[in-house]
């Protein structure tokens, strides 16, 4: 066959039919998406988009559903039930059980899920579902080179290691039979069309040629925002970093709230000081509902989420083996500290209201994020099985959560959970707001009035202490301190923050330097520093990497130092 260069180039490509491989929460709104858009590239007609699901017990119905003009994303998601309704309608999106439907396809979506297995990637499902891939494309019509691009957050060198490698040994050559390219999703439940729509993405490819390819297509959907070309390896960095950088800031301001909480300082007095300092502002302080973006952002009762409890491991996993490197590492470091979280929270009220043991507890928000009924490393199910082994009694609720999701079931917890709000707070001495969910604030009354409520710890930041202040129930929550910060404590966190991200600056270019030594073998796949930094910066939640430098000291106040400091200061 010839040579990729004569075969797919922008402005000679041929799009009859894209494929998505996995309607999860990337991949439903990208094909809906796809193919509301009407998109002609080089035909008359649009172009067809089919959906392939596997018919595992899971999943396998949402084929019916989509061929039904349903979407499978539950919650609130704006816009995602009309187009995908409107698609189908057109005879546009079709979805099927069937891989063969892949065998001709000139572009083909991977949104298949990826996940850690302790410190490295767990691609059990994404290698499956990249055999029947292959297979399918064993049979390809001989004029088509398919182009495949992994929406999928992939571990750095994936692409060009073992993604290569797989399809290599089906007799598939990288710019030869197919082209490979990544364009890693950056989408958030709750805002998954919008997010496409209108965030910046990057189109990374193994050949040069595969990104204008990538973003000729996407440019179809990505109306608002800018399609950055690069390399794979250049985009694996970033997507990771991007997830693995929020994890730290969270990991930080979760330390600084922590000493606050100890001491009774109004933490969001000094977040907001500490982001206009940085100038780097937001509106998450006064709306549950928002999304942070600043430097500091908000401690909540976890981090859960399908991404950034993973995306460190995987932006790491090729550097486990040097231990000294993997000792100081703020990015690690912040795992623990994040995962400390749900059972600080809990010893935290238990504290404020002078133990909780005795009495019954709602824990209101199963899903991990407002507004979204994903419960993939909710911090609410950690505390849940905690207060299990501690033989506490609990409750917990969600307005958007089915009673057969995976994760309850995984975790035993059915018996434990349901949709009645009146259920779960009727009996409820102590409630603990988990997941800033809709529902709560417009039910903020039924709640605040709970016939034998005591207490009720805010771990979401979504009431206000006014609420509380006619009822008789105690009210706490994270970083809900009444003393007003002095301007020394404040300077040492905005010092503090400076150090934190030049030490994880120094980490991102060690890393860096790492791959580059290691796993490039030609320039054109040569990650620099400076565009890592500058790709990282085009993220919509905020992903400003400070430069690396020395860092001469750890700045400590009343014999406070953050842990994240210290270990950054050992990368410089």
């Amino acid at each position: 066959m010839n040579s990729s260069s004569s075969i797919l180039k922008p402005d000679s490509w041929k799009v009859e039919k894209i494929a998505v491989i996995g309607p999860g929460i990337v991949g439903m709104p990208m094909a809906a998406l796809l193919a509301h858009s009407k998109i002609k590239i080089g035909t008359e007609a649009p172009a067809r988009v089919v959906v392939v699901q596997r018919n595992s017990p899971g999943s396998g119905w949402k084929v019916e559903a989509i061929n039904n003009g349903r979407s499978v994303i539950g919650g609130i998601e704006p816009g995602l039930d009309e187009i995908t309704a409107s698609a189908v309608g057109e005879g546009l999106l079709t979805a099927s059980h069937d891989y063969s439907d892949l065998s001709d396809a000139d572009v083909v979506l991977v949104s298949v899920q990826t996940d850690k297995k302790e410190l490295e990637p767990d691609y059990g499902p994404l290698f499956a579902a990249l055999e029947n891939l292959a297979k399918a494309l064993k049979n390809r019509p001989p004029e088509k080179m398919p182009l495949i691009i992994f929406e999928s957050t992939l571990a750095p060198t994936t692409m060009d290691t073992l993604i290569r490698e797989h399809f290599r040994d089906y007799g598939l050559e990288e710019g030869r039979d197919i082209l490979l390219g990544n364009s890693p999703n950056r989408v958030m439940p709750g805002r998954l069309i919008e997010r496409i729509v209108k965030s910046d993405k990057l189109a990374g490819g193994l050949h040069p040629d595969t990104s204008g390819l990538i973003e000729k297509l996407y440019s179809h959907i990505v109306r608002e925002g800018k399609i950055y070309k690069t390399n794979s390896l250049t985009a694996e960095i970033v997507k990771t970093l991007e997830n693995a950088y929020r994890d730290v800031r969270i990991a930080f301001s979760s330390e600084i709230a922590r000493y606050c909480d100890k001491h009774d300082i109004d933490f969001f007095r000094v977040r907001d000081a500490v982001n206009s300092c940085l100038s780097q502002v937001d509106k998450a302080t006064s709306d549950p509902n928002a999304v942070p973006s600043g430097g500091m952002l908000v401690p909540m009762l976890g981090v859960g989420g399908h991404c950034l409890p993973k995306d460190g491991i995987l932006l790491w996993w090729r550097r486990m083996g040097d231990a000294p490197a993997k000792s100081t590492s703020l990015i690690l470091q912040s795992r623990l500290i994040n995962d400390d979280s749900p059972v600080l929270t809990y010893k935290q009220a238990s504290k404020y209201f002078n133990g909780l043991d005795g009495g019954q507890i709602a824990l209101l928000g199963t899903a991990y994020r407002f507004n979204s009924e994903d419960t993939r490393n909710s911090p609410t199910l950690s505390l849940a099985n905690f207060l299990r082994e501690k033989g506490v009694k609990y409750i917990m609720h969600d307005p958007y959560v089915k009673a057969d999701d995976q994760n309850i079931l995984k975790f035993n917890q059915a018996s434990n959970f349901t949709r009645d709000l009146d259920r779960a707070v009727e009996y409820a001495d102590y409630i603990f707001l988990c997941t800033a969910h809709r529902d709560y604030m417009e039910n903020a009354g039924k709640i605040v009035s709970a016939e034998r409520l005591k207490g009720v710890m805010d771990a979401c930041n979504m009431y206000d202490a006014e609420l509380f202040e006619e009822s008789g129930v105690k009210y706490t929550g994270i970083g809900r301190g009444r003393k007003k910060p002095d301007d020394e404590f404040i300077g040492f966190v905005y010092e503090s923050f400076r150090k934190m991200e030049k030490g994880l600056a120094n980490e991102l270019s060690g890393l860096i330097d790492f791959y580059n030594e290691n796993f490039v073998s030609d320039e054109y796949n040569k990650v620099e520093f400076n565009a890592v930094q500058k790709l990282a910066a085009t993220c919509s939640t905020g992903c400003e990497i400070a430069d690396p430098g020395v860092i001469e000291r750890v700045p400590e106040y009343k014999g406070f130092k953050s842990r994240l400091v210290m270990s950054g200061k050992s990368q410089g």
